[in-house]
């Protein structure tokens, strides 16, 4: 199954563990973080002001764009912002189906409305995929 984990840098690292133990269950993942290293994010990373101009952002927009709206399945990693909920509108209006982990403090409001399944922790979500 082709999945796309809508998310935020601040859930980076375990983004990367879920990606990681996706893949050894024979998934393939379209992972933002992978497409985006070397792009200027960190410690040492560009006004994201001027960033957002570049063609490299562009590129960054293009590829969450595509991923998440053609896809077998988002799966949201909250608490996660405004970026993450945006791609799961466009893969909920594309009919891609989407999964999501709660998390204490996730601020989705009505929009939870396009997510199929909630789980709680990520056991339990690598086993209803």
């Amino acid at each position: 199954m082709k999945i796309y984990i809508a998310s935020s840098w601040r859930n980076q690292h375990g983004v990367e563990m879920l990606t990681t133990l996706l893949r050894n269950e024979g998934h393939e993942v379209l992972s933002w973080v992978e497409n985006n290293y070397g792009e200027g994010h960190g410690p040492d990373a560009a006004d994201f002001e001027q960033w957002v101009k570049t063609d490299a952002a562009q590129r960054s927009f293009l590829f969450d764009v595509d991923s998440a709206t053609r896809c077998n399945l988002v799966v949201y990693y909250g608490p996660a912002g405004t970026n993450a909920w945006a791609e799961v509108g466009a893969a909920w209006a594309c009919g891609v189906p989407v999964f999501a982990l709660w998390a204490k403090g996730e601020p989705s409001g009505l929009m939870r409305k396009m997510v199929q399944r909630w789980f709680h922790r990520v056991p339990d979500i690598l086993q209803g995929i």
